[in-house]
Order: structure tokens, then C-alpha cells, then sequence
């Protein structure tokens, strides 16, 4: 259950490389899972700048709250407006209609420091 295509990391985001240097970000099927029911996101605003490792918004599910994190530093391009109304697509399709956002990468090169699918499922099946 873990693309073997998409960059992963170590908070439980996926990334799909797009062209332009523009990634998509979502949260993992096991984030999801680890949540629960999820009834709110909340997300950064196109032309936002964010930092690696920063925080940027939150994922609200009936167990807690749960922030995201930027995997790259960039600005916010685009946002998933479709969860405003229907949060619970996360649980449904993480890694297709559920995706959080796309923004385009300051530095492309910080991809490489991403873990890929076959390290986050070690990392995930440790836990």
C-alpha cells in the first residue's frame, strides 16, 4: 500500500515529483489509518512560502490533531479545495483525490533527502 514511485517522509507525507518543479504532497495511507476518521484540514494559502520541516497546517480527525509538514522548502501553488467540504477523501483515496497541496520547489535537489517507499515502509513497520 506504500507507491513505489512517490518520495516519503519521516512524518508521514508523500511527495509526487510534477513537472516545473512543482510537487504534490499528501498525507501516507498509514497516516491516515494512525488518525482515523478525518473532519477537518487545514492548509496553507497559495503564495505562502514554506520551510522543510516546517509546519503548515493540521489534519483534524475524531482521535487529535495532527500537523503537516512541508517536505521541501517552497511556495504554495495550489491547494486541495475539495476537502474543505469532503475531508474525509483522505481516508478514501490518500494518495489520488486526497491529496493536501502542490508547491514549487526552491531547490530541487532536497528530493534527494526524501526516504523512498521501500525506507518508509522499514521506517513504518518499526513503529
Amino acid at each position: 500500500m506504500i507507491p513505489g514511485e512517490l518520495a516519503y517522509t519521516s512524518e508521514h507525507e508523500w511527495v509526487r515529483s510534477e513537472p516545473d518543479d512543482i510537487v504534490t504532497v499528501g498525507i501516507t495511507h498509514y497516516a491516515q489509518d494512525s488518525l482515523g476518521d478525518i473532519v477537518f484540514v487545514s492548509l496553507p494559502s497559495v503564495g505562502d512560502a514554506v520551510q522543510a520541516g516546517q509546519s503548515c497546517g493540521e489534519v483534524e480527525s475524531t482521535k487529535s490533531v495532527s500537523e503537516l509538514y512541508a517536505p521541501v522548502d517552497g511556495t504554495i501553488v495550489e491547494v486541495n479545495d475539495d476537502l474543505d467540504a469532503n475531508p474525509e477523501v483522505i481516508n478514501t483515496a490518500p494518495y489520488a483525490a486526497g491529496w493536501l497541496m502542490k508547491l514549487r520547489m526552491a531547490d530541487p535537489g532536497q528530493l534527494a533527502g526524501l526516504l523512498s517507499a521501500s525506507e518508509y515502509e522499514a521506517m513504518t513497520q518499526g513503529a
